[in-house]
Parts: C-alpha cells; sequence; structure tokens
C-alpha cells in the first residue's frame, strides 16, 4: 500500500532511553539520599550516549531523502509538544515561588526572603549572564538569516555555543559564591530548582547547537532544508525567554 510516510525499521532506541532515563532517576534518588553522585553522571552519560546515536541515525535518514514534508510536519509536531512540556515545568516552578513569596508564614519570618538568608545582588553576575544570553539570541538570529539567504552561518552559531559555554561557568561561580544552599528552607530550594533546571536545559541547549554546528561545517544544510538547525534556535529562544522571567523575579 502506497503512502506518504517513511516506515522505519524495528529499534532499541526507546528502550534504551527508558533504562537509561530510569536509572538516572533512581540515581538522583540515591543522590539526594546518600550524595552518592556517581550514579547520576553514568545515567546522563548512558543517557547522552543513547541520544547522540539514535539523532545520528535520524540525521542519515534526512540526508538520504527519507524526510518529506509529512514526516518533517510530525517532526514539528513532536517539537512543539516537547516545548510545551518544557514550559508546563517551569510554570509549575513559577507557581511555588508566586505561592511562597505573596503570601510568606511565619516559619519564614513573614517577608521575602527569608531571614537569616543574604540575597545575590541581581546587578552582578545575573545581570552579566543575562546579557549574555541576549547576546547569545541575537547570534542565533543572524545564524539564522544567513542560513535563510545562503549566506555563511556558521561564525553565528560559533559565537552562540560560546556564549553558552560562558553562561554555564558563570551560573557555577555564582552558586560557589552564594551564601546559602538548596537546603535553607523554600527559598534556597526554589532558587536552585529553578536556575539549576535552566541551567540544564543551557546545557542541553548546548550540546544541541554544537551538534548543528558540526552538521553545519559538513554541509548538511541549506536554506531550504535546516529543520534541525530551526529545532535548536527555537529552544535556545525558549531558554533565553525563561531566564528573562527567572531574572525579573
Amino acid at each position: 500500500m502506497k503512502h506518504n510516510y517513511h516506515l522505519l525499521s524495528y529499534s532499541g532506541y526507546p528502550f534504551m532511553v527508558f533504562c537509561s532515563v530510569m536509572g538516572l532517576s533512581s540515581s538522583l534518588v540515591i543522590f539526594l539520599k546518600y550524595g552518592v553522585v556517581f550514579g547520576v553522571f553514568f545515567g546522563v552519560f548512558c543517557l547522552f550516549c543513547v541520544v547522540m546515536v539514535w539523532c545520528k541515525d535520524i540525521f542519515m535518514e534526512g540526508l538520504s531523502g527519507y524526510h518529506n514534508f509529512f514526516v518533517m510536519n510530525g517532526f514539528k509536531y513532536g517539537m512543539v509538544f516537547f516545548i510545551f512540556s518544557e514550559f508546563m515545568f517551569f510554570f509549575g516552578v513559577f507557581w511555588v515561588f508566586f505561592d511562597s513569596s505573596l503570601v510568606p508564614n511565619s516559619e519564614l519570618g513573614m517577608s521575602w526572603c527569608p531571614l537569616g538568608i543574604g540575597l545575590i545582588n541581581p546587578l552582578g553576575v545575573p545581570l552579566l549572564n543575562t546579557l549574555i544570553l541576549l547576546s547569545s539570541a541575537v547570534t542565533v538570529t543572524w545564524c539564522h538569516n544567513s542560513m535563510l539567504c545562503n549566506y555563511n552561518s556558521f561564525y553565528g552559531l560559533f559565537f552562540t555555543c560560546v556564549l553558552a559555554l560562558f553562561f554555564l561557568v558563570f551560573q557555577m561561580l555564582e552558586y560557589d559564591e552564594s551564601g546559602f544552599s538548596m537546603s535553607d528552607g523554600v527559598y534556597g530550594s526554589i532558587f536552585y530548582l529553578s536556575t539549576g533546571f535552566h541551567g540544564m536545559h543551557v546545557f542541553f541547549g548546548m550540546i544541541f547547537l554544537f551538534v548543528n554546528l558540526f552538521r553545519l561545517y559538513m554541509d548538511h544544510f541549506n536554506s531550504d532544508h535546516h529543520l534541525g538547525l530551526e529545532f535548536s534556535i527555537v529552544y535556545w529562544h525558549f531558554v533565553d525567554l525563561i531566564w528573562l522571567f527567572l531574572f525579573v523575579f
């Protein structure tokens, strides 16, 4: 029977991702309970390897001409649902923040931030990181427009990756110099949960950008077919937007 879709052969990648995610989740519980961090790094490494090999097969399918209009539409819907799920996660984080900060209880000293916790100066490293991410939004847009106009888009994406790395370095410095930890009540928990998960998204977004930087170098894209690059750009703009909300609130 004729159809417009590329039929995939049986693959073990979904099961491998499932095992990696389950192992990573269990390792996180063990880390939070007993402080053993090796399992977390091993779980992240396994998940990273499986995703990279799976993506390699998807890239080869695209280069072989299997990704027609209908298949690419399916990818687009998947990306929309993925971004929406990420949005709902951060929506829940902000919900907890507003629930705790707008009406602080007596355990917090009836004030926000709680008594005894030193605030991080927002005009220091947070402002610098905001400028870095805004600059990365400019460079990644430069890359996209260059691709659409058949110009060299390599350097725009390269500078975006460098700025992403700078952001992560400064974020680690901010954590190192902060005067509170995740165990310092609801304030510390919300701060490290929100900024930590955002930093994790920046890290995976940077990996996504680096993969597309390599594909740019290998001439896998042109002005008409660069869906993977567009996905990484959309994801990066989403990460930028979340950081702006984190910085403001």
